[in-house]
């Protein structure tokens, strides 16, 4: 099989990538990436040269590049996403462009090459703030609360209606908050660890009581296979670590397994429109697929900041200027710069 992966130098494409070539013969890998901030070749060192594996630069919005890309292919698997909600915030443009016309752009093409199957990789962010106690299951109503995760919002719903209108054999998977190796160090949990390790302030939106539901990425890989592999047309699967637990609990956690005190944690303006809780029912993965999470949480944030601590080159290499640039805006100087944008009536 000849898969056309989007986004596979990001953090969880990456990860994909090495998966299905360290478990899978016969697959050949297409990884098709714009390489921006988030994107990154040094994730793929250990399979540049694997003789299934190939790399085109290109954007999921130029459709000559994709298509050229895309022939042959038997599957699509989309992760390409500008993904930050603090950046759509900011600059909500970005998010649109990539994550629904790009989605429209590939779809398309899918429908002009007769791809046999076509994986979305979404979010549970689609489902919006969910009340204490609350979990969410694939049909639960969207919700979304900020610029990038109503586009992603939107995106589902144009596969969605590919399959309905077109008979696109399309399926939808939402994850909840992925952590582990590889993960742009913009993200909540590997900002947290890389600032513990340079003794840096942590910051910690509002109250810190944010609930979410924490995902090692492995697991996520393996979810995302299997989807890829027997998923049913038309279906949304929902994809959690069924680890439910405040980022307050997290940033402490990660200060005792690091050996840091919690003197660290500095609290910091909320985010406009923060959702209080995600949270995901998973029993379709288990019961059509028979997946479910098998990193326990202290486990996998072990692991995770081993993988840190073990890869201080990589992560110099994605802490450059552009990285510095974007701290020092939405956390340096959070309060400037949230009111920048912010109506005043």
């Amino acid at each position: 099989m000849k898969l056309f992966i989007t986004g596979g130098a990001g953090f969880i494409g990456s990860n994909f990538i090495r998966h299905i070539l360290s478990l899978r013969k016969g697959y050949k890998i297409v990884n098709y990436d714009k390489l921006t901030y988030a994107g990154n070749l040094a994730n793929l060192e250990s399979v540049a040269a694997h003789p299934d594996y190939s790399f085109v630069k290109g954007s999921i919005c130029d459709a000559n590049a994709a298509e050229e890309a895309m022939r042959g292919a038997d599957a699509v698997v989309h992760f390409a996403a500008e993904s930050h909600v603090d950046r759509s915030i900011y600059e909500p443009a970005p998010a649109i462009d990539t994550n629904v016309t790009g989605t429209f752009v590939l779809l398309q093409l899918a429908r002009k090459l007769r791809i046999e199957r076509f994986v979305h990789i979404s979010t549970d962010e689609v489902y919006g703030d969910m009340l204490p106690g609350a979990f969410a299951s694939e049909n639960s109503p969207l919700q979304p609360s900020s610029p990038y995760s109503a586009s992603k919002a939107s995106s589902d719903l144009l596969v969605l209606s590919y399959v309905r209108t077109y008979g696109l054999p399309a399926v939808i998977t939402r994850s909840s908050n992925n952590y582990g190796p590889y993960q742009f160090p913009e993200k909540f949990l590997p900002l947290i660890i890389t600032n513990i390790f340079d003794d840096k302030a942590l910051p910690v939106y509002g109250d810190g009581k944010q609930q979410r539901d924490w995902l090692h990425v492995e697991d996520n890989c393996r979810a995302v296979l299997a989807v890829l592999e027997r998923g049913r047309i038309g279906e949304v699967y929902n994809i959690g670590g069924l680890d439910v637990e405040e980022n307050l609990t997290i940033a402490r956690t990660l200060l005792r397994l690091i050996g840091k005190p919690e003197t660290l944690l500095t609290y910091v303006k909320d985010r406009p429109g923060h959702d209080r809780r995600y949270a995901l029912l998973c029993d379709k993965m288990e019961k059509d697929l028979g997946w479910k999470p098998e990193v326990p949480l202290e486990t996998g944030l072990r692991q995770t900041i081993d993988w840190y601590k073990a890869n201080a080159k990589w992560l110099a290499g994605v802490r450059d200027g552009e990285y510095l640039s974007y701290y020092e805006k939405y956390y340096q100087n959070r309060d400037s710069s949230l009111r920048s944008f912010t109506h005043r009536g």
